[in-house]
């Protein structure tokens, strides 16, 4: 077989990857304008017609779930075996974020907790004190229930950021929204430009962790979709190793102290700076120099951004606010079952047992550091980072599906077919079904339409399957 057939079959593979994405996240924004997570009132706002449109924004909305996460496995097989280059993976991205741009927030409500805890900053009022209630307003009143009167567990990083939107936007929910979807989408860019040159730097294909850290449903659909935070804080993470293996190690510390200062996990990244620093330090104690300097530039900026942003520190006492909540975790979930189960017997321990395998967790999760830095030199400092959030995501007190790109981000940089990377590739195409577009837990009516929606998709693309021509297909003779 010629070249330029082989690169035309490429070529095809990828039209039709881009094809069947496009239409997931299609029907995701359609899907959403009926079983999202848009506001009470304003063009998102979920039409009362006598049909039962949720149900049927669920069906839709799996309709296209499936769709692209199926489009995005059959491209990372093709990432594999005939990459693409970096520049057309990044077009695949705009592409299937498109819909997404235009859409009612999806799978989650937290951007108006965003909204809400930028506007009480802006009014003056503790953040790390206060939740969303004391400030009521047109923010508050779509902040679900369960977080009305939670502390935010934010850092003055993002807070900044929020309340400047709160504030250029006054009470105007929609504008707020796509105001900080348009953050998001900066985070995401960021995460796209730095990636490439650090998997470079890692002895790594750059179109194979673009594929797993920027194209992943999860991205697209929660931190582009959803909104969340994290897409900064990935970007900035993504930037500061980047530096860090560029020669400017302090630029690095600056930019993940300031990740950090949106959800403080990713702290772990100073770690990997201080190490690529040691290692291109020169002189009498290397070492020593990279970490005091490591340390001096984070405690620096903290400091400042604490400081500019006016807040104080109480968000250091309000890192428990997330497990205060009834919380997505492995750990807790054992602790749940546990208590029943002792309940059962009418051997209750309250909130003892919660309390101990949360614990367990924690302590889990800094074995597993622990062995991680036993082993720095053979994984190296990049997937390091990895291996160690995905440790806390895995055995951490509270979990959300996006969580799991914490690790993605620097396993694709440093090993994206590694083992490690190849399950939070699968963990990444299941969460991707695990929440409804409303961010809501399903019941079982809820559940039957999004089994319905997935099916069907299933089905089509079995029927597609069948009318595909053989020589469109990735052959495996023709791989080689």
């Amino acid at each position: 077989m010629s070249a330029p057939v082989l690169a035309s079959n490429g070529a095809g593979q990828l039209g039709r990857c881009r094809a069947w994405g496009v239409a997931g996240t299609m029907c995701v924004a359609l899907g959403g304008l009926g079983a999202g997570a848009g506001p009470a009132s304003g063009p998102w706002s979920r039409p009362d017609l006598p049909v039962d449109l949720f149900n049927l924004g669920v069906t839709v909305a799996y309709f296209g779930l499936v769709l692209l996460v199926v489009a995005w496995w059959r491209l990372g097989r093709l990432v594999r075996q005939r990459p693409p280059r970096v520049e057309e993976l990044l077009a695949t991205m705009l592409m299937w974020a498109a819909p997404l741009l235009v859409a009612p927030p999806v799978f989650s409500r937290d951007a108006y907790s965003y909204l809400s805890q930028g506007a009480m900053v802006g009014a003056g009022l503790d953040v790390y004190r206060f939740g969303p209630a004391d400030l009521g307003g047109p923010f508050g009143a779509e902040v679900p229930a369960i977080w009305q009167h939670t502390p935010t567990p934010y850092g003055p990083g993002f807070l900044l950021l929020a309340t400047a939107v709160a504030t250029l936007v006054g009470g105007h929910v929609t504008l707020g929204v796509l105001l900080m979807r348009l953050v998001a989408v900066g985070g995401v860019l960021l995460l796209a430009v730095c990636l490439p040159p650090l998997a470079r730097r890692c002895g790594v294909a750059p179109s194979a962790a673009v594929w797993l850290a920027v194209l992943n449903p999860l991205v697209l659909l929660h931190l582009i979709g959803g909104a969340h935070n994290d897409a900064l804080l990935l970007g900035l993470l993504a930037l500061g190793l980047a530096a860090a293996f560029a020669g400017r190690p302090a630029l690095g510390a600056v930019a993940i102290t300031f990740a950090a200062l949106i959800k403080v996990p990713v702290a772990v990244g100073l770690a990997a700076v201080a190490l690529i620093w040691a290692g291109q330090a020169v002189g009498r104690w290397p070492r020593l120099k990279a970490v005091g300097g490591t340390a001096l530039v984070a405690v620096g900026t903290a400091v400042g951004v604490t400081w500019i942003a006016g807040t104080g520190f109480g968000w250091v006492g309000a890192l428990r606010t997330p497990v205060t909540a009834d919380s997505w975790s492995l750990t807790s979930a054992l602790g749940r079952t546990t208590a029943s189960l002792l309940a059962a017997f009418d051997a209750s321990l309250g909130t003892a047992p919660v309390t101990g395998w949360r614990l367990a967790g924690m302590c889990a999760a800094a074995a597993a550091a622990l062995l991680v830095w036993h082993r720095r030199r053979a994984v190296g400092p990049v997937q390091g980072v990895g291996l160690v959030l995905g440790g806390v995501v895995v055995f951490g007190p509270a979990v959300r599906p996006w969580y799991l790109l914490w690790a993605v981000v620097p396993l694709a940089a440093a090993a994206p077919f590694g083992r490690a990377a190849r399950h939070a590739a699968a963990a990444s195409a299941v969460l991707t079904l695990v929440v409804l577009p409303d961010g809501f837990a399903p019941d079982l009516g809820t559940l039957g339409f999004a089994v319905i929606g997935g099916c069907l998709a299933v089905a089509l693309l079995v029927m597609a399957a069948f009318a595909t021509q053989p020589d469109d297909d990735l052959a495996p003779g023709l791989a080689r």
